[in-house]
């Protein structure tokens, strides 16, 4: 049992890489605006976009915004999927809204994390995904905020 299991996961991200090739691929420049627009919209807080296309082939982008509570987390990717879906992108997968501490929207070329704040600074993730470079750019800016 566990190996088909094994086996029909194997299966699922294989389909999910190939729609990533096959799917919007050529307008990920377009969905990360869409996606800022819709996290400034719902008022989300502390938005990074991060360019991942010569580094992963998980995406091209990664967005992560913090929402300032697991009410306001949930809300933030409900409507975030519901606008990804009504532009076209049909393959959005969302994990994570059971409990809303940390929701994953997958837009197959951007991924996009909405974390309460807490939780996103336990994480981290903007530490293990941008350069050293990009890192200092959002605290130069809270600096001059």
């Amino acid at each position: 049992m566990k190996a088909i299991l094994d086996r029909s996961a194997t299966q699922s991200v294989m389909d999910r890489s190939a729609e990533r090739t096959a799917g919007h691929s050529g307008d990920s420049r377009h969905l990360v605006e869409l996606v800022q627009s819709s996290l400034d919209d719902d008022k989300a807080e502390d938005i990074v976009v991060i360019d991942l296309a010569d580094r992963s082939s998980i995406a091209d982008f990664m967005v992560i915004a913090s929402g300032r509570s697991s009410r306001q987390v949930g809300a933030i990717a409900e409507k975030l999927r519901e606008r990804l879906k009504a532009a076209g992108y049909n393959h959005v997968s969302v994990e994570g809204q059971r409990t809303c501490d940390w929701v994953v929207i997958d837009a197959l070329d951007v991924v996009v994390h909405v974390f309460r704040p807490e939780v996103r600074d336990f994480y981290n993730l903007e530490k293990m995904w941008m350069t050293p470079t990009a890192a200092a750019v959002p605290k130069a800016k809270a600096a001059n905020a």
